[in-house]
């Protein structure tokens, strides 16, 4: 039998390709991304992990399991006191003030991804948690190895290097397996209709994911025009 992860990566395969084909991740590839479109960026990340966070903190509430408590607390802790600190880090050297962090809006895509997820953490349970965070943690690890297949020397750029070393870490990496093989287990012999429910919640998410993609490489804070 498919295991569940895979069968959302399947579902949800042409979205992810269009990451590592976005002219935003490919500028970070070669190096050639404005830094003021990684600026914008990054202060929208750092906006959105706080969010993030928040996620998987309501699932330590929702876990049915010690073992399940223990995921969603050890990736708090991963995602404060290292992700978050890979953009403090990157925030320093692009000259962000704590008081321009704090003034900062969270732009539309933004705040309605979080609101999303937010809202599956307070109204659902564990598995329907796993598969809204599952898009943006295991997204980020793709995007990077796939990054240093086409060019291992990323991983040494200057500026860029440090974004693609921390989602290419072994560490990082770890954690997922953890994250993928929790929700394997906890989703064995899914009923087809929550099986569905779950496989919405993972592509809306997956599709927000491009979004913030698109809103970082336009700086788009608000509604796009209509084409």
């Amino acid at each position: 039998m498919q295991k569940t992860t895979q069968h959302l990566l399947d579902a949800a395969r042409e979205t992810w390709a269009a990451y590592n084909r976005h002219p935003f991740v490919l500028g970070i590839e070669d190096g050639s991304l404005d830094r003021e479109k990684f600026r914008y960026y990054i202060l929208q990340d750092y906006l959105y992990l706080e969010e993030y966070a928040k996620v998987f903190s309501i699932g330590v509430a929702k876990a049915g399991s010690l073992e399940t408590m223990q995921l969603f607390s050890r990736y708090v802790t991963l995602l404060t006191q290292g992700e978050m600190d890979i953009h403090r880090g990157y925030l320093g050297r692009l000259e962000v003030t704590e008081s321009e962090l704090a003034q900062t809006p969270r732009a539309l895509d933004n705040l309605s991804y979080t609101s999303y997820m937010l809202r599956v953490a307070y109204e659902e349970g564990e598995i329907e948690i796993l598969s809204a965070i599952l898009s943006c943690a295991y997204s980020y690890e793709q995007i990077a190895q796939t990054i240093l297949e086409h060019n291992p020397c990323a991983a040494r750029h200057p500026f860029y290097g440090q974004w693609v070393q921390g989602y290419a870490a072994p560490t990082y990496h770890q954690a997922n397996l953890l994250l993928l093989g929790t929700l394997d287990r906890l989703s064995q012999n899914l009923p087809p209709a929550r099986l569905h429910h779950i496989t919405d919640i993972f592509l809306t998410c997956s599709r927000y994911e491009l979004a913030f993609w698109d809103m970082a490489w336009n700086q788009a804070a608000g509604p796009r025009p209509r084409l």
